[in-house]
């Protein structure tokens, strides 16, 4: 299985790309992974929200894969535990056979197709953040998740 998180636009804050990299290049110890980013909307300005959600969602579904198990990160989502992340990824591994794919919506999150072709949703917190720093707190998550499975020191409970 091959875990993929699928952004809108890219990050800009230098510290923030450092940190995303650095749990990135962890994670290839793991498990196959890989960041795919959806290019932002030009003239996005002269759009409605709603509007922007559709092209996003355009773009999007356009680079899934009919086999792809898409999960949601949305705020409205299933909230967890990083154990009990770890067990979820854990069932996937052995569930799935094509890709996992996590996905992070532009700012004014998702369309109804978005939520129509997602397999579920998860919430990362009840707190609301930006969509530079979730990818962030997700890959550090994911990395988290891996060494739980592994029996590593780097969570504890």
């Amino acid at each position: 299985m091959k875990t993929v998180l699928m952004v809108v636009g890219k990050t800009v804050d230098k510290r923030l790309v450092s940190l995303i990299d650095d749990y990135t290049s962890r994670l290839k110890y793991y498990l196959p992974f890989s960041a795919e980013i959806i290019p932002e909307l030009k003239n996005a300005r002269a759009l409605t929200f709603d509007q922007q959600k559709e092209r996003e969602a355009d773009m999007l579904l356009g680079r899934l894969e009919t086999s792809d198990h898409v999960v949601l990160l949305d705020e409205g989502g299933r909230e967890m535990r990083s154990i009990e992340f770890a067990a979820y990824l854990e069932k996937m591994q052995v569930r799935l056979s094509g890709r996992l794919v996590f996905v992070v919506g532009g700012p004014y999150g998702f369309s109804p197709r978005m939520y129509a072709r997602a397999a579920e949703k998860i919430s990362l917190s009840r707190l609301t953040f930006s969509h530079q720093m979730i990818r962030l707190l997700f890959v550090e998550q994911l990395y988290r998740a891996m060494t739980i499975l592994r029996g590593e020191p780097y969570h504890h409970e």
